[in-house]
């Protein structure tokens, strides 16, 4: 069932934020550290071994993929928030570090973009425009 899979992601959500809320306290840091980060690795092992052992059927997987889609955005942008409030209070050198980064990131997607085309290329099972679907027909 689809509640399994929405709840399975909500334990390892609340299991990260307090092994992250722990982790930041033994470090002697006020806040969550990687709190997020943990709960997604949680997803990911305990998943996938549920999954080889068959205990983690289709429809539970339909819950995790949901939120996930909903989940990973949200704390993407709540996490550049926390970013920028530092980087302001950091002063001139972490806000040109982001801006570096961010700068980098852009220049790199052209990289990725070649990588993707050279695979879709070199597989053969793949049509060669993925965007323009076949007709009834079989031909673009």
């Amino acid at each position: 069932m689809i509640i399994f899979g929405v709840a399975f992601l909500a334990l390892c959500t609340l299991t990260g934020i307090f092994v992250g809320e722990l982790l930041g306290k033994a470090i002697g840091v006020p806040a969550n550290v990687g709190g997020v980060g943990i709960a997604m690795v949680l997803l990911i092992l305990i998943g996938s071994y549920l999954k080889k052992r068959g205990l983690f059927n289709p429809e539970s997987e339909q819950g995790i993929k949901f939120w996930s889609a909903v989940y990973i955005p949200i704390v993407v942008a709540m996490a550049a928030q926390q970013n920028v409030y530092g980087a302001l209070a950091g002063g001139p050198m972490a806000i040109l570090a982001g801006v570096a980064a961010v700068a980098l990131a852009f220049m790199l997607v052209p990289v990725l973009d070649r990588i993707g085309r050279k695979k879709l290329e070199a597989d053969p099972t793949l049509p060669a425009d993925p965007v323009k679907p076949l007709t009834s027909s079989g031909r673009g």
